[in-house]
């Protein structure tokens, strides 16, 4: 029985003449970057039991699709009645919040970067910013960031490199806030403001806005030329960098975690107090 339970808790990966063991407890996201990759149903299955997020990439190793578990938390009908109930004020509360934070992160980033003018015209946004962002605070931020950073020419829709990494970045990042509001025990689909009925992570949309300065960071450093496989791994280890939250220094990883739940608190108990955003170090 004990050799039974420890192939299950190992994961085994052969390559060539190599053979690399590691403990399934260690990992926290698995991304599947060739479509040449064959898994298991048995090693799908059981990843899938410790909560680990699993992503498919399409034949130009960008990310595609990903496996979602039906019932991430044993209270998950509880949860989504909760989930229901939430009201338009309190979503719009928290909206205001996300947002507003999304946008000081913007600003601290483009002042690292010497662009003070910009930085400022974003801080003067946070202060305009009504319930719920009815004036679009978020977009005109978007605009003057964007350009600051990489130049008036550039557009989001535009095919580059630098959209490629950018997409590539929070397509990661989306991942792992799924994977938090699933464990949580809601459902992805129903969002605090996006809403759009083709898109299955509407919340994780939500909640990952304050996280996406961590991608746009490395994109800047870097400034791809172009983006292939090496440019990709900046992303994967960008998951083990550190932050600040609830006092302590943790990864990023876990600051997700603490600030999915600090999020959900906050729905739950109508107190915005509740939230617990990061800090850069």
């Amino acid at each position: 029985m004990l050799s039974w339970i420890i192939k299950w808790i190992i994961w085994v990966v052969r390559k060539s003449d190599m053979t690399t063991r590691i403990y399934i407890g260690e990992i926290g996201m698995l991304i599947i970057e060739s479509t040449a990759i064959s898994l298991t149903t048995m090693l799908l299955s059981e990843l899938t039991k410790h909560k680990i997020k699993i992503v498919f990439c399409d034949e130009k190793h960008n990310p595609q699709s990903e496996l979602i578990p039906y019932y991430g938390s044993h209270d998950t009908s509880a949860k989504v009645r909760m989930q229901t109930q939430w009201s338009k004020e309190v979503k719009e509360n928290i909206w205001t919040e996300i947002v507003s934070e999304k946008i000081r992160k913007q600003s601290d980033h483009l002042k690292e970067n010497d662009q003070e003018v910009q930085a400022d015209m974003l801080k003067q946004y946070v202060k305009e910013i009504e319930l719920g962002d009815k004036t679009n605070r978020e977009g005109h931020a978007a605009k003057v960031y964007f350009n600051a950073l990489f130049g008036l020419d550039f557009s989001r829709s535009k095919e580059c490199a630098i959209n490629a990494a950018l997409n590539y970045g929070y397509g990661i990042l989306l991942s792992c806030f799924n994977r938090e509001v699933i464990a949580n025990g809601y459902i992805t689909q129903l969002g605090l403001f996006h809403n759009n009925m083709f898109n299955q992570f509407n919340l994780a949309s939500d909640l990952m806005e304050p996280f996406r300065i961590l991608v746009d960071r490395i994109v800047v450093k870097n400034k791809p030329e172009k983006f292939e496989r090496e440019e990709k791994l900046d992303f994967i280890y960008m998951l083990e960098d550190e932050v600040l939250i609830d006092g302590k220094y943790q990864y990023v990883s876990n600051a997700i975690k603490i600030y999915c739940r600090s999020i959900f608190d906050a729905l739950n108990e109508n107190d915005v107090s509740l939230i617990k955003f990061y800090r850069m170090i």
